[in-house]
């Protein structure tokens, strides 16, 4: 299928592993030439040789953090004008509400909720101007379902999709698109620290752990980046055009509801 967005521009964040990998891929698939953003150079360059041999599209790196004001300009300067943003970031550590002070709280919203605001804000009169744009953030599942020992990303990510929710149909009538993709248990380095963390929790297995969480969800089985950054990549398409301000669930049915 012809998504309608080759030669279109991308930066896509935390694109060297995981869903944002994802995302990078399947826009490459469909032409899209890139700009990623990790923090560690290695696996960037890694995912974006691969990208390069495999779709023949331009890429380009920067590796920073992206949730500083250095990283988010070092990216708008290698891509100043782009038609695609994938804003995505690496979410807070789980805890308890005792765990969790100023600096904790300022953190987790600093990485989910101001920094893909400020990439927005930062890409949006280009957008608006070039009278076509598409924005997807990468939150979580949690914000339709809070996660308990997760609060600081459900209060992070919540606030986030409160802002989208009125900008994104501010821009509509100019032709940028805003959307919010929310993953649930993706097969990630992400889930398996979770995993991680509820193995030494309940005195089991790595391998218990997962399959204990995997057992739990309808599918049977945890998501596969891949098939999410599809997902992406038809929100980023010429066909999302009447998708405004939505919060698209992507959990395998973990989330028990009649009407979303």
């Amino acid at each position: 299928m012809d998504l309608g967005i080759k030669g279109r521009k991308a930066i896509v964040c935390a694109s060297s592993k995981g869903l944002g990998r994802g995302c990078a891929i399947k826009l490459a698939e469909a032409g899209v030439d890139l700009t990623l953003n990790a923090r560690s150079e290695g696996p960037l360059e890694e995912t974006a040789g691969y990208i390069r041999d495999t779709f023949g599209v331009n890429v380009q790196i920067v590796a920073a953090d992206i949730t500083t004001e250095e990283g988010r300009n070092a990216v708008l300067a290698a891509c100043p004008e782009p038609d695609i943003l994938v804003n995505n970031a690496g979410g807070p550590p789980p805890g308890v509400w005792s765990d969790w002070g100023q600096d904790e709280w300022q953190a987790a919203i600093q990485s989910n909720m101001l920094t893909p605001i400020l990439l927005t804000t930062a890409v949006l009169p280009g957008m608006i101007a070039r009278k076509w744009g598409r924005i997807v953030n990468i939150t979580s599942g949690s914000v339709k379902s809070p996660i308990p020992q997760l609060g600081l990303s459900n209060a992070a990510r919540a606030g986030l999709t409160g802002f989208i929710a009125g900008t994104a149909r501010q821009v509509a009538k100019d032709g940028v698109v805003i959307n919010n993709l929310l993953p649930g248990q993706h097969d990630t380095d992400r889930i398996n620290a979770l995993m991680g963390n509820r193995a030494k929790a309940e005195n089991i297995s790595m391998d218990e752990a997962r399959n204990r969480a995997q057992a739990s969800l309808p599918t049977g089985k945890f998501g596969d980046p891949i098939n999410f950054g599809a997902t992406c990549a038809f929100m980023c398409s010429e066909y999302a055009s009447f998708m405004i301000g939505q919060n698209l669930l992507l959990d395998g049915g973990a989330f028990n509801s009649t009407m979303g």
